[in-house]
């Protein structure tokens, strides 16, 4: 059992920066790829970036490549979304999850473990 906590959301104008937190806490964190998605009202659950156990290997979202970072600090259990150039359809409420393996990252269907979510408004 994995529980997820994110943190980090707020209310930005467009082309500002965020930085989400999510932190792990039972099993080892290590163990699990992580994932970020969002929800926009409306609209349904979206992939927008996930990391590999190590954290070596990472992947985007077309919508947010080159603009978004994900990184994970493995001693301190957190996985974090460096959200830089923010616009306006960025935003929703933003989840983290956690999966076993390293297949299929941007599949919402193959993730175990979910935070509860922060939003996040880019305003404009």
């Amino acid at each position: 059992q994995v529980q997820l906590v994110e943190s980090g959301g707020g209310l930005v104008q467009a082309g500002g920066s965020l930085r989400l937190s999510c932190a792990a806490s039972g099993r080892a964190f290590n163990a699990y790829s992580m994932g970020w998605f969002r929800q926009a009202p409306g609209k349904e659950r979206e992939y927008v970036a996930a990391i590999s156990q190590s954290g070596g290997r990472t992947y985007y979202a077309n919508s947010v490549k080159g603009r978004f970072t994900i990184s994970r600090d493995n001693a301190k259990n957190t996985v974090y979304l460096q959200m830089n150039s923010l616009k306006p359809e960025d935003t929703a409420v933003y989840y983290c999850a956690a999966k076993q393996g390293i297949s299929a990252l941007s599949d919402i269907r193959e993730y175990d473990y979910w935070g509860q979510g922060t939003q996040v408004t880019v305003s404009s």
